[in-house]
């Protein structure tokens, strides 16, 4: 029988599988959040990875429960809940739809695949139709709205338009070129001889210096199989951040657990001799960022790209930035072996050094 979408609070009315998402009472579970009860042959980098693969396997129990759901609407979920509803469009787009749920989750592309063009204009038309019919990406909070509940008319405009754009995504240029445009031309300076990538594979971090802050989808392109980025852009400004392939059970590598920033933070004020302090988020934010502070960012501003944000100018010269954010998490991760499914207990003891 075919499936539905369903509103997360009608969860237990009937048997129900939960996308990107975790819930009591759920038939099947498809998430990668941490701990999540996806069965381990299901378990993916993304959770629109776990749905395909529950798609090639179809004695999976639980896989016939008619009605499907997710507590929130991103495009990793959202593409995870579009493949249960359309099983043989979504096996024969299953590349493709790996690599919008990739781009959309990690930030991250592989500019010299084939399908990554068309994968950046369908996460840009699902950005760009998201923010001008509904609202922002962790926005519902400010409308006064639990994002459980406003999320399910995100999915019922969603669901039955994104067949025709996967098939022809000309027919929403409009919407998607604007974003695309920008991301585009951040990947070409990023590629040129204004920006540099250092790597430091043992403690998961990518440092890239390049002039400007540019958009996520560019950016983190090039910091694949790392889990830590530092920016350093001209001007001594400055950010570093966690990924969020460190916020859930990443499948295809092991990771390092999340650090908490305070003691890096306070080492970098000791040493900032200009007005503005480096102030961090809590290792359970889903990308904590480490930057000097102006005012408090949201939610919201935070998820949002770099350039969209304000950066502030450091005393620091970005090479004594990169010889203290390095030299803290060499030390630190000198006895802790990287693997896989880390829980947040876990995480939290190697911060407190237990």
């Amino acid at each position: 029988m075919p499936k539905h979408f369903v509103s997360f609070r009608q969860l237990r009315h009937q048997p129900t599988i939960v996308v990107d998402s975790t819930g009591l009472g759920a038939a099947l579970t498809l998430a990668h959040w941490r701990g999540a009860a996806t069965p381990p042959e299901l378990r993916d980098d993304t959770s629109a990875g776990s749905v395909l693969r529950a798609l090639r396997q179809p004695a999976t129990p639980g896989l016939e429960a008619e009605a499907v759901t997710a507590n929130h609407f991103d495009v990793d979920g959202f593409v995870g809940v579009w493949a249960l509803l359309n099983p043989a469009l979504a096996l024969q787009h299953e590349p493709l739809l790996r690599l919008v749920a990739t781009l959309g989750d990690f930030r991250e592309i592989n500019w010299a695949d084939p399908l990554a063009d068309h994968a950046l204009q369908l996460v840009c038309w699902l950005n760009a139709e998201e923010k001008a019919r509904f609202y922002e990406p962790f926005g519902a909070p400010a409308r006064r709205r639990r994002e459980d509940e406003a999320s399910a008319e995100k999915f019922a405009w969603f669901l039955p338009r994104f067949a025709a754009l996967l098939e022809n995504p000309a027919a929403g240029r409009a919407a998607w070129e604007p974003e695309y445009q920008r991301v585009r031309q951040a990947v070409s300076t990023l590629q040129g001889p204004a920006t540099t990538f250092r790597h430091y594979p043992k403690i998961g971090l990518t440092v890239v210096r390049t002039p400007e802050p540019v958009p996520y989808y560019a950016l983190f392109g090039p910091t694949a199989g790392t889990d830590m980025v530092l920016s350093l852009y001209d001007g001594q400004r400055y950010e570093f951040e966690y990924k969020y392939t460190t916020w859930v059970d990443l499948e295809s590598r092991p990771t390092l657990p999340r650090l908490p920033l305070d003691e890096l933070a306070a080492q970098l004020n000791y040493l900032e001799t200009g007005p503005r302090r480096w102030t961090f988020d809590g290792i359970t934010d889903t990308g904590p960022l480490l930057r000097l502070s102006g005012t408090s960012l949201t939610k919201p501003q935070r998820y949002a790209d770099p350039d969209q944000r304000p950066m502030y100018a450091s005393s620091l010269v970005a090479d004594q930035l990169e010889q203290e954010v390095t030299a803290f998490f060499r030390q630190r991760y000198a006895t802790i072996a990287p693997r896989r499914y880390w829980s947040w207990a876990e995480i939290r003891a190697v911060g407190e050094g237990k």
